[in-house]
């Protein structure tokens, strides 16, 4: 079954076909033509082309720019396809019985990292130029301009979050307004990951605590060397 994720990429992938057909660039050669004017390999292009990754949500208004197309419409197939255009061109025609949008997707896409990297990265301004990633999420405002996804994995807060959900993840908030319930990215001093918990605040002090009432560890102080690094915002689940 397609998820929403993968429907998300094969609608991206076609219109940027549809693109560069619009700019007159031949099939055979266009991630070479991406790679050389937007700093990725042929093959991260190639991935752009074949519906296995969408670009960083920052080159994708250079992309629109470069090949003469309006960015909403890129990113989300909103709108006219070409710039000062109000008539569908003969490309568009050609692809519009192959292309459903049958959910709106508007503002910015939220890209999903690791548990390593959630546990370093606190802001977009920390990941590295040319990061590429793998998978996206539809937007969700509440994650803020710096928001990322995270897939969740074990069962320490079953039943509200499976094994495969992705939760979203605002890195941008105050730690005095965080409360008891909030769900909670904490990075320890010495762990390779992040981790995913629920927050007790309690006469002044913070502990972290699993949802699965079978879980072995009922309460974990949250002890010097630990940090707050993202608020859990939203889930996103495949059905």
């Amino acid at each position: 079954m397609t998820s929403r994720t993968d429907k998300v990429k094969e609608e991206f992938s076609k219109r940027l076909h549809m693109a560069m057909d619009n700019a007159g660039y031949p099939v055979r050669g266009r991630a070479r033509v991406l790679s050389k004017h937007f700093s990725v390999s042929d093959k991260g292009a190639g991935k752009w082309l074949n519906a296995d990754a969408i670009p960083e949500t920052s080159k994708i208004p250079l992309i629109a720019e470069f090949l003469k197309v309006n960015s909403e419409w890129l990113i989300s197939g909103a709108g006219q396809m070409n710039l000062h255009s109000t008539q569908i061109s003969k490309h568009e025609s050609k692809y519009d019985n192959n292309i459903t949008t049958p959910f709106p997707i508007t503002g910015r896409l939220i890209p999903v990292i690791s548990w390593v990297q959630a546990g370093s990265w606190t802001s977009v301004d920390s990941v590295p130029n040319g990061t590429q990633f793998e998978e996206w999420l539809p937007p969700n405002p509440k994650c803020g301009k710096n928001g990322y996804g995270l897939e969740v994995v074990g069962e320490s807060m079953l039943p509200d979050f499976r094994p495969g959900d992705k939760i979203y993840v605002n890195p941008n908030f105050q730690t005095n307004d965080l409360k008891t319930g909030d769900l909670v990215i904490v990075s320890c001093e010495g762990d390779l990951e992040a981790t995913f918990k629920k927050l007790i605040v309690e006469s002044g002090n913070m502990y972290l605590q699993p949802l699965n009432p079978d879980w072995p560890e009922k309460t974990i102080p949250l002890v010097d060397g630990c940090k707050l690094v993202g608020k859990v915002v939203g889930l996103y689940r495949d059905v």
